[in-house]
């Protein structure tokens, strides 16, 4: 193994989730150190930090997830708890969640030194597991020992949780400086290499894991150690895509494009099948085109980008239509009630997201990013931090809740545990999200607002902003530079698609001169000598709006949503006033005429900026035939138009939904003008 120094973090910070290498073909590189203080995500995270992150080893016992590796390490062949072959990697999600956290020690020293002890004997435990090969994977260990390694890679998942395995020691080395973890990861990443690679090249297996990870893991596992067999073994993984596994039938969830493997990535005409491998494909494609400089690729990962986006996405950000398969539908296929949304897919979305985003430098990945930070990710865990959704649907019908006497919609846990691990790793390492440096030190580039401070160091030296804001309530951003380099440096902030037609800039208290600031690709990008103490405002506009789709969303058609700055909103039946008799938001449609208006809550579901619309009730149709049995009428007879009496209605965050009662629940609105 390549020898990698151990030491602890220096005091100026440590690198986030991506470290790019020293030649890297990257646009912008991340902020050195970004710390989130105060606001909208302080809250957030501080909920991670005290309930969800602390909670973890508890739901991964009482599920089985440690009893597995006890198993593993005791070498034995029965016992196994779990009905997945990737059991481990909830463990490995959780372990790189506490890993990010142990880089941020916080004001409760023992609830530090709690965590490292935790994380210290899930440590030992793994290296106990680990078996002197270098492999580990506990459902191979124990519940199918006589399966020889890497024989069952359509569904067995090994790289897949390796990969997670890997991601965990990576933070956990960045954060600590200990590399005990780091010297497991990189032990099993070397029996990959020697396991795994084309035909001719001498090694025993040329295929892929039926779940990509493993490529994005690697990469970054190169990048901390310095050895770029790993990068080139990433590289593989993403090119042997396109007939690596044999083909078993052409529909369902054995069909090929189910793994994303129909065709070649750089062949790719669109992002198709299970949306979570998908998006872990083209995140550790991403991280290869970056290393590698290779245009092919990039521009087959720009082309997926936009495919994705301008075809396959919701309004929240949110991936994937089908619950069949957890997958893509077909284009504009979008259905709201039947919305799979998982939680897993929308990370993923912001993690190969903003490997686009650093990669070529355009805001359109960083206003995706946010729309899904706030939307898509953030509504798969309760305000309390203490119970999860894995699908998030756009539209929960009237009686829902009462026709099969369905339990809460949030749990504390799953079977497939997957998505709550997952949300626990991203908060935790939220704050590396925020800014970036350009590759030429000519520009600091903030991408998301959150009050906190920001440092980098450009080609004159180190730059540092302190970042005060109540977004996304409030559209004002202050920024004070406390740091400067040498000389004149570009300070680009990120104006969103949402307001990229009315927003106002000041430097100082007075409008920025108009030979300092240009506005293009969505970055404005102020221009000067700076001072320390200097000040820079932004206001965006907060105003709510309504939102139409596209029209061949066949599922919004004729409908409109509410949003206010990066917030999709939502309407619950608990907030709205009494209705008719045997009517419910079903019957409601919304007068995109009458305009919105906004009022902060700060009782309601941990302080919320409102939304009021006007809307009314349409009547029932009647069959225009014989009785009412018949929900289907003749085009003669109409539908009925909305009643005269107005009624007001109440739209919350769409992140908030779910966390009282189980009723009704609606983001696109009947509407009538």
């Amino acid at each position: 193994m390549t020898a990698v120094p151990s030491t602890p973090p220096s005091v100026a910070g440590h690198p986030g989730p991506i470290r790019l290498g020293p030649d890297a073909h990257a646009a912008l590189r991340p902020a050195d150190r970004a710390t989130v203080t105060g606001g909208f995500w302080a809250e957030r995270r501080r909920v991670n930090s005290e309930v969800s992150i602390p909670q973890g080893p508890d739901r991964l016992a009482a599920a089985g997830n440690l009893e597995n590796l006890r198993r593993a390490a005791d070498r034995e062949s029965s016992g196994f708890r779990g009905g997945f072959p990737f059991q481990d990697s909830d463990v490995h999600k959780w372990l790189e969640a506490a890993a990010w956290q142990l880089g941020e020690p916080g004001p409760d020293p023992e609830r530090h030194t709690a965590l490292e002890e935790q994380v210290g004997e899930f440590i030992d435990l793994l290296a106990r597991a680990q078996e002197d090969s270098g492999y580990l994977n506990s459902y191979y260990q124990v519940a199918k020992r006589d399966v020889p390694h890497f024989t069952e890679l359509r569904w067995g998942h090994e790289l897949y949780t390796a990969g997670h395995l890997i991601q965990a020691a990576v933070a956990h080395h960045r954060t600590t400086g200990r590399r005990e973890l780091l010297d497991i990861a990189m032990w099993f990443a070397d029996h990959l290499a020697d396991n795994f690679g084309p035909e001719g090249s001498g090694k025993p297996v040329d295929s892929i894991d039926g779940h990509a990870e493993i490529q994005t893991a690697l990469v970054e596992l190169a990048r901390e150690t310095g050895e770029s067999r790993y990068t080139a073994l990433a590289g593989y993984f993403v090119d042997r895509h396109g007939g690596a596994l044999p083909e078993t039938k052409r529909t369902g969830l054995g069909r090929p494009g189910y793994f994303q493997d129909h065709t070649p990535v750089r062949d790719a005409p669109a992002v198709t099948g299970h949306a979570v491998r998908q998006l872990y494909l083209l995140t550790g494609a991403a991280d290869v085109a970056t290393e590698t400089g290779e245009a092919e690729l990039r521009a087959a990962l720009e082309r997926l980008w936009a495919d994705m986006t301008a075809r396959q996405t919701y309004v929240t950000g949110g991936i994937g239509a089908h619950h069949s398969d957890e997958g893509f539908g077909q284009p504009y296929e979008l259905p709201n009630d039947r919305a799979y949304c998982e939680t897993c897919a929308a990370i993923a979305s912001v993690h190969f997201s903003w490997r686009m985003a650093l990669l070529t430098g355009r805001a359109k990945y960083s206003d995706l990013i946010e729309r899904t930070l706030y939307n898509g990710v953030l509504c798969g865990v309760s305000l309390s931090g203490d119970r999860y959704l894995y699908d998030n649907p756009l539209h929960v019908r009237d009686g829902h809740a009462d026709q099969e006497g369905v339990g809460p919609r949030r749990v504390p846990w799953f079977d497939c545990a997957c998505c709550p691990p997952n949300l626990m790793r991203l908060l935790a390492s939220l704050p590396h999200y925020l800014a970036a440096a350009s590759a030429d030190g000519t520009a600091m580039h903030v991408h998301q607002y959150a009050t906190g401070t920001l440092e980098a160091e450009l080609a004159g030296g180190p730059v540092a902003l302190r970042v005060e804001t109540d977004y996304p309530w409030q559209g004002r951003i202050a920024l004070t530079v406390e740091d400067t380099a040498a000389g004149p440096w570009t300070l680009a902030l990120r104006i969103p698609h949402w307001s990229a037609g009315n927003w106002n800039v000041t430097v100082g208290g007075t409008p920025a001169p108009a030979g300092e600031w240009t506005l293009e690709d969505g970055w404005l990008r102020l221009t000067r000598d700076w001072a320390p103490g200097e000040t820079v405002e932004l206001d965006l506009d907060m105003a709510p709006r309504f939102t139409l789709a596209d029209p061949r969303v066949d599922a919004a058609r004729g409908c409109a949503a509410i949003e206010r700055g990066p917030l999709v909103y939502c309407v619950e039946s608990e907030d709205q006033p009494p209705l008719p008799a045997g009517s419910g938001l079903d019957d409601l449609v919304v007068d995109t005429s009458a305009g919105l208006t906004s009022g902060w809550r700060p009782e309601l579901l941990g302080g919320v900026a409102t939304v009021t619309a006007t809307a009314r009730v349409r009547p029932r149709p009647e069959s225009g035939g014989d009785g009412d049995w018949w929900p289907y009428r003749p085009a003669a007879v109409g539908i009925p138009a909305p009643a005269d009496e107005p009624v007001n209605l109440t739209a919350i965050p769409y992140y908030a939904w779910a966390n009282r009662a189980d009723g009704a629940m609606r983001v696109w609105l009947p509407a009538d003008a």
